[in-house]
């Protein structure tokens, strides 16, 4: 598997499901309420809003839950004033790692990354230290049986995306960062919801892992992925399926 998709993490997450659940919601919803707070809370006039909720809804996060999250952004609910910040480092055999947090204390959350990453055997760098070596783009995934490729090739292509990727697993349609709510939409028009959606950081080149140090970087990404206020993890990591089968089943 090339790279670490913010949409393929359920995979190797550990835990109990109800708390791993509990743990996606609280972070879908930190997104909404920042989406709310920037721009206004008709996702119908802000872009980056129906993104977030088109992500909500496609883990299936109550209706009530994503109302609440838009009232608190906008100021008619209490709620904490988040910031975003990205971290940059590298993690065992020097893969490169992106995290994306949203804060409501920076010096917290830089500590609580900073020693994730020491005690991983990663260490944290500036930013700008690895970030040149991946691609920012606009991500939308579907099941394999919500489309078939060509129509759907079709669709996107015409709707302003740059490439179409179909798996065994899934379809990835990729665009520019500016065009995701505009192909999202004609997405979702034809389609209905995605199964993900969302800003995404693509390698432009890899990194191999043997078993062992692919398990020693996947426990970097989930202590990473385990923390509050961490919303999502990339990394550069290429690790064939079979390894990545074994190490996610233990």
């Amino acid at each position: 598997m090339a790279g670490h998709s913010k949409f393929k993490n359920i995979m190797y997450r550990k835990g109990a499901q109800d708390k791993k659940r509990a743990r996606e919601f609280a972070k879908l919803s930190r997104e909404i309420m920042v989406a709310a707070k920037l721009g206004t809370p008709d996702p119908d006039m802000n872009p980056r809003l129906r993104t977030a909720i088109a992500a909500a809804r496609s883990q299936s996060m109550p209706k009530d839950n994503i109302e609440r999250a838009v009232k608190k952004g906008s100021g008619d609910m209490d709620g904490a004033d988040y910031v975003e910040m990205r971290y940059e480092g590298y993690g065992p055999a020097g893969v490169a790692v992106i995290v994306e947090a949203l804060t409501d204390n920076k010096n917290r959350t830089a500590s609580d990354v900073r020693a994730i990453f020491n005690k991983q055997g990663g260490s944290l760098g500036e930013t700008g230290s690895v970030s040149f070596n991946f691609e920012r783009r606009g991500l939308i995934t579907y099941a394999l049986e919500k489309a078939d490729h060509e129509e759907l090739f079709e669709v996107a292509l015409e709707a302003g995306a740059s490439d179409v990727e179909s798996s065994e697993e899934l379809h990835e349609v990729s665009c520019e960062p500016d065009e995701l709510h505009v192909v999202l939409d004609a997405m979702m028009a034809k389609f209905g919801d995605p199964s993900g959606s969302g800003l995404d950081w693509k390698p432009l080149n890899t990194t191999e892992l043997d078993e062992d140090k692919a398990r020693s970087l996947l426990k970097l990404v989930d202590s990473l992925e385990d923390n509050d206020d961490v919303q999502n993890v990339f990394t550069n990591m290429d690790v064939p399926d079979e390894i990545m089968e074994k190490l996610s089943a233990e």
